[in-house]
């Protein structure tokens, strides 16, 4: 279980943070130097440098998105050209990409964070380039809104295995439809049917609160504890049915990857503080406000509740909490997380974005926005983030191109690569683990400069 340290606060992490961000321009400017891009979107370390992995193409958004947030923290044009360079030269496929669920992690963190900085004032507005940027988000959601699956209470936005498939992750894919939907644009079928994205995106999220969210209600015989998550949902596509939860990166579907854990934690977050700014005319066809913000809301807390519970002292998780080998780690729960055990990895990467989910519920729980929370969920978002920006986890050896080290992929698939000598993979980084670990400390660093509160839909109206 994390343990909160009533004495930390985010002040205290400011000089942290400013190391950080000239460790993470370095670390930028080596993989501009260094990575040929002809060999695909960088994916995670190997030996401490980048390689591609030919699956899907999800982690480029990452790779420029890191630029922006480099820039929207420090103010370094040279990353901001360098961002603006790569997103006009390298992104337009993703935009119109019908074949994946990850819009949200490419397009919003590239299109749609330019657009950002660019309507908060940070950068001179530039017409054509907000435009274009607008352009590129209201097609985005649209195409992900056609990976639809019905079922009986709804539908939902289907990952690349097929119309069966519900992801955990897509969750943090429904900002895609909602921007798209805020810069008042549709999706048309046959016969010009205008299809709402903002309802596309309301299903969704109801979906993953209902199928991919256990709460200790005896849904299977696994279910007794709220908040544990299944990466994968499984449906009947031809009369909606849901079948059962899988999994394609946990351990099982009736264990909790923790990834797919965070992705609902920092996406749920994300989604409770979006509703709280929509008109309630808006979202009666969906069962209304307070319908969808209970249940939006009953979801991230379970998740938190959960994380927070099933992790290591100091808040970086171990890649499953159903993972075998944790049996051999006696009482690994009371005490810091070992990524150099003999018997299953760490994922830091899982921690970076539960952080930033952490925060978000807390600052929203909140009774005075003016002032850093005081309450669990944010205490428990401070223990993680000061854990990452310290070794063993922050990378600080200037020829390694990674970032946030321990990171892990792809466990079942044995794609982590394992040092000589040990028994599970350590010590590599991610392209979503440097990106998000980035996004947590802006979010935090505008928190204690009384900055514009960091989040991707109130820039848009």
């Amino acid at each position: 279980m994390i343990q909160i340290n009533d004495n930390l606060t985010a002040a205290y992490l400011s000089d942290k943070l400013k190391r950080f961000w000239e460790i993470s321009r370095r670390k930028i400017r080596l993989m501009e130097k260094n990575y040929d891009e002809s060999e695909g979107s960088p994916v995670f370390t190997v030996k401490g440098k980048y390689t591609s992995r030919g699956w899907t193409e999800w982690t480029q958004g990452f790779q420029y998105g890191s630029a922006l947030l480099q820039f929207d923290a420090t103010g370094d044009l040279g990353m901001l050209e360098y961002a603006e360079k790569k997103i006009v030269g390298k992104m337009a496929p993703h935009i119109s990409h019908i074949g994946v669920h990850d819009h949200g992690f490419n397009n919003v963190s590239t299109y749609g964070n330019l657009l950002r900085i660019t309507n908060e004032g940070k950068i001179a507005v530039d017409e054509w380039e907000k435009h274009f940027c607008e352009l590129a988000l209201k097609i985005s959601g649209a195409i992900q809104a056609t990976r639809w699956t019905s079922i009986k209470d709804g539908g939902f936005i289907h990952s690349f295995n097929g119309a069966h498939s519900l992801f955990v992750d897509t969750i943090r894919s429904c900002r895609a439809l909602i921007l798209s939907h805020r810069l008042g644009h549709v999706l048309q079928g046959e016969g010009d049917v205008r299809i709402s994205l903002l309802e596309r995106a309301i299903e969704h999220m109801k979906a993953t609160a209902r199928y991919s969210v256990f709460y200790g209600d005896g849904r299977d015989i696994y279910d007794n504890e709220p908040g544990r998550t299944a990466h994968e949902s499984v449906f009947n596509v031809k009369d909606g049915s849901f079948r059962c939860p899988n999994s394609q990166q946990g351990y099982c579907g009736f264990t909790t990857w923790t990834r797919g854990l965070a992705w609902a934690m920092c996406g749920f977050a994300e989604q409770l503080e979006w509703i709280s700014t929509v008109d309630e005319n808006d979202l009666s066809a969906s069962g209304g406000k307070e319908y969808l913000s209970g249940l939006i809301r009953k979801a991230a807390e379970a998740t938190c509740d959960f994380y927070i519970k099933n992790t290591p002292v100091d808040g970086v998780p171990y890649w499953d909490t159903g993972a075998p080998g944790l049996t051999s780690l006696k009482d690994y729960l009371q005490k810091p997380s070992d990524p150099f055990n003999d018997f299953e990895p760490v994922d830091s990467s899982a921690a970076a974005i539960a952080a930033q989910g952490l925060f978000r519920l807390g600052h929203f729980l909140s009774d005075n926005h003016k002032e850093p929370p005081d309450n669990i969920y944010w205490k428990a978002g401070l223990r993680v983030l000061d854990t990452l920006l310290q070794e063993p986890y922050l990378s600080t050896d200037p020829d390694h191109q990674g970032l946030l080290l321990h990171s892990v992929y792809h466990r079942p698939n044995g794609w982590d690569f394992i040092p000589p000598g040990s028994k599970i993979p350590y010590g590599e980084s991610s392209m979503w683990g440097d990106y998000h670990i980035r996004e947590v400390c802006l979010y935090l660093q505008r928190i204690i400069n009384k900055d514009i509160y960091y989040n991707y839909f109130s820039y848009i109206r």
